[in-house]
């Protein structure tokens, strides 16, 4: 795959580190903020591995103008979450706060668009649901959506992974990950995407969600219903169901959504 890297620049903000990325051959006033997969980072971009170069590639291959991407990291694993009763919650109004400090930086964007995949897909439903006001587009990729809770009964979790083909190791993980930034049921339906799209509806950022069909962590489900549930209420989402496993990528549709 021929790309032409974009320019990069890093910074740090308290726990935050971010990357600024532009192309040498001009952005068009939006800003994407991408929020990585576990175990990934900030540097991620511009690594011709990874779907985000692909993306790179595409608007360059389309002669679009492409917009500023700004890269965010708290670390190889973080879920932003309100401020709760665990010591690792409070990331989401953390981060919140630090973007007029990003934005002096790189300039006020034309509009501010969220990318995310995997755990950065449920981060960026997190951020974009519960301030829908200060986002135009939100796309998810293999976000984690899951219909039950991680605080259900074991034989519930059980059945669930059952259902939708989850590995059952990845589960244990995720309700793992899940428990260190949520004390409770209540807690974590402050960021459970299908909970917070209860309250969506016309004038919510536009959606685009994606899903291998054979995802081992479980989330087509999920991430399936939450498209239902956002059409229903007047949200235009983009549903992209793919063939494939985990993060399995239709790059052509989702450069399409990110600059039109």
């Amino acid at each position: 795959m021929a790309f032409r890297a974009a320019a990069r620049t890093c910074h740090q903000s308290g726990p935050l580190r971010y990357c600024v990325y532009r192309d040498a051959a001009g952005t068009n006033g939006d800003v994407v903020y991408h929020l990585h997969g576990r175990n990934l980072d900030e540097q991620i971009w511009n690594d011709d591995t990874y779907y985000t170069a692909m993306l790179q590639a595409q608007w360059q291959r389309s002669g679009v103008v492409p917009p500023t991407v700004v890269t965010l990291s708290y670390g190889p694993a973080w879920l932003l979450t309100p401020k709760g009763r665990q010591p690792g919650s409070g990331l989401l109004e953390d981060l919140m706060a630090r973007l007029p400090e990003i934005e002096a930086r790189v300039g006020r964007p034309r509009h501010r668009i969220l990318l995310g995949e995997s755990m950065g897909g449920l981060n960026v439903l997190v951020a974009g649901l519960s301030y829908p006001s200060r986002f135009a587009k939100v796309a998810a990729l293999c976000p984690g959506v899951y219909a039950v809770s991680p605080f259900a009964s074991l034989s519930t979790i059980r059945a669930a992974a059952e259902r939708t083909g989850a590995n059952p190791k990845i589960i244990l993980g995720i309700w793992l990950l899940a428990r260190k930034y949520a004390a409770d049921d209540g807690e974590w339906r402050r960021i459970s995407p299908l909970a917070l799209a209860e309250r969506s509806g016309p004038g919510y950022p536009a959606l685009y969600l994606s899903c291998g069909l054979y995802d081992a962590y479980g989330n087509y489900e999920g991430t399936e219903r939450l498209a239902s549930m956002t059409r229903q209420r007047g949200v235009p989402t983009v549903w992209q169901p793919n063939y494939g496993g985990h993060c399995a990528v239709n790059v052509p549709s989702l450069a399409e959504f990110l600059v039109r």
